[in-house]
């Protein structure tokens, strides 16, 4: 069986070139979007009041060199347990002062859907484990 190029040769010379923009033209409006939502981003210039840089960022911090307790802030930060005693009462604006013994060797879950830190803290330390935090 015989190709016949003849025949083909003649078919693709009379043929129109088709060229559809309507991709083009998706793509084109795609990336405009993108660029649009992307330069209309701004970042937060100015955090809430009532929170202190070191609690938005909800790490442990120390404001004065080496110290025995680490700031542990939690939004909505309500109830606080170590070894199933409650130490609410230690609980200032949204953040309490953990032992640096009881981050290294107890456990210390932070649940933000209901305002709790509960700590497991070495048996040695229960009666230091937190205390309240100084604000200032």
């Amino acid at each position: 069986m015989a190709i016949d190029t003849k025949r083909f040769k003649d078919k693709i010379e009379h043929q129109t070139p088709n060229i559809n923009l309507v991709p083009l033209l998706d793509v084109i409006f795609t990336i405009m979007i993108f660029l649009l939502v992307m330069l209309s981003q701004h970042p937060v210039e100015k955090m809430p009041d009532e929170y202190t840089q070191d609690q938005i960022s909800a790490k442990p911090t120390s404001q004065q060199g080496d110290s025995e307790y680490y700031l542990l802030p939690l939004n909505g930060l309500k109830k606080v347990t170590v070894n199933g005693q409650d130490r609410s009462s230690d609980i200032r604006q949204g953040s309490i002062a953990v032992h640096t013994r009881v981050m290294d060797e107890g456990q210390i879950l932070m649940d933000s859907s209901t305002g709790t830190i509960t700590i497991t803290a070495p048996d040695d330390l229960v009666d230091v484990a937190v205390k309240a935090p100084v604000i200032g």
